[in-house]
């Protein structure tokens, strides 16, 4: 992000350069074929993990998965496919998911307890690019913004959900709408789940050399599906006025990313969940003035050691997320969330978070990060995804930031390695939510 020399702030961003050089890239892959049209590559993935954790208050040992990595490309079509089937072995007798997905549970038929776990999961996309745009249906999660750890709009750390896309550019304006079949409950054995969750999404940016100002905009509709919300132009937050407001819930949010050379990048986003006018705002003493902000900054050098190459840097982040942010006015309706975490921020509603992470990788083996993190985190009503809000008059209840809520610290460290078939990864979580996570993997 800082020694590019091209920035855009989304994800997932396909482009086509990894075909240029796909034959020295995919030589190790199991099986490959490639003309002047086509060309698949296919690899077997897989790996045995050891997890455990005080929330998660459970280990996990062994965890095992196994599956297929595909990739490819014919004319204009390109394609990924990463699907894995899991079997671990739990010590608690009501394991939770590590992933925070469903999980089912496998019992003897003498019902002695629980034996395994088992599960399955995928993230995969299949992008046409045509002259004017590209069009690209994945299973993925989508991140909007330039923050790594706190974007507030759409972020990288929520669940992989169901997602068509469509991304243009006309000149120095990059254009990328979205659509989002949510879930509201992490159980599929729960019935209402039949009931939807769609996600509407546009984010705009405009590069302006080493500025780049972008603006994102959410629409989430519940038992309701609008199609034409997906038209990039359509603006999101005048069309929430024409629907029901039990059933729907937008936002918007602004942000702007400055680079000082090719060294490092200051960052900021403000997001507008909902207010009465823009006194609330400045007021900021009800529920009304729902927002949130979050800024930051990355430093980025690569150094030459010894004829390899060696890349470090830093990165530095607050957020701040009010009470009641991403809520709605009924439980499991129209919250900005999937399986019951948010879209935006992971900490959710009132919540105060600082991150200072300094990695490393040297000869793109070896993979270092440390990362600190203070988090405040509410505890009373309007500190939940589903804590609601009254219809009317929000202006006559009042509201506390982080009341009572006091500081979490914690540290990670993480080292790994990549090899051409063999990979392996240690980290640590220690003071704050204790865990541990190792795992070796296979890629043929």
């Amino acid at each position: 992000m800082t020694t590019g020399t091209q920035q855009m702030f989304y994800f997932p961003r396909r482009d086509s350069s990894w075909r240029e050089n796909f034959a020295e890239n995919e030589k190790r892959a199991l099986i490959q074929y490639r003309d002047a049209k086509q060309a698949i590559a296919a690899s077997l993935v897989g790996g045995i993990d050891y997890r455990g954790g005080e929330t998660l208050g459970d280990t996990i040992w062994p965890g095992l998965d196994g599956g297929l990595y595909l990739r490819g490309y014919r004319d204009s079509v390109e394609f990924m496919l990463d699907a894995r089937i899991y079997v671990e072995n739990h010590s608690a007798s009501y394991p939770k998911s590590f992933d925070r997905e469903f999980v089912e549970f496998q019992k003897e038929e003498n019902n002695s307890g629980v034996e395994y776990a088992s599960y399955a999961r995928y993230r995969g996309m299949l992008a046409i690019n045509m002259g004017f745009g590209r069009l690209m249906l994945a299973r993925d999660v989508f991140h909007f913004g330039p923050g790594y750890y706190n974007n507030l709009t759409l972020n990288q750390y929520a669940l992989p959900y169901n997602t068509l896309s469509f991304e243009f550019h006309v000149g120095p304006l990059s254009v990328i709408s979205l659509y989002g079949d949510l879930r509201i409950y992490a159980n599929s054995m729960n019935r209402k789940n039949t009931n939807d969750r769609n996600l509407y999404a546009h984010r705009y940016e405009l590069n302006l050399g080493n500025l780049i100002l972008g603006m994102s905009e959410t629409q989430i509709l519940y038992n309701e599906n609008k199609v034409w919300l997906f038209v990039p132009i359509v603006p999101l937050f005048m069309e929430k006025g024409n629907f029901s407001e039990d059933n729907n819930n937008g936002a918007l949010a602004f942000d702007a990313n400055y680079r000082l050379f090719n060294l490092a990048r200051i960052y900021t986003e403000f997001y507008i969940d909902d207010f009465e006018s823009p006194i609330s705002l400045i007021k900021n003493d009800n529920i009304e003035a729902k927002w949130a902000w979050m800024a930051g900054t990355q430093i980025g050098k690569d150094f030459s050691v010894k004829g390899h190459k060696l890349e470090a840097g830093a990165i530095a982040e607050y957020a701040r997320v009010e009470p009641y942010v991403y809520s709605h006015f009924h439980p499991n309706t129209a919250q900005a969330a999937h399986l019951g975490v948010p879209l935006g921020a992971p900490n959710g509603p009132n919540s105060q978070t600082i991150d200072f992470a300094v990695y490393g990788r040297f000869a793109r083996r070896i993979n270092v990060n440390l990362r600190n993190t203070w988090l405040w985190k509410g505890t009373d009503y309007g500190s939940a995804i589903n804590d609601t809000t009254p219809t009317s008059n929000h202006f006559k209840l009042p509201k506390k930031f982080l009341d009572g809520a006091k500081m979490k610290y914690s540290l990670s460290p993480a080292i790994s390695y990549d090899g051409d078939f063999v990979f392996y990864q240690l980290e640590f979580t220690l003071f704050n939510d204790e865990k541990i996570y190792t795992r070796l993997g296979v890629k043929w």
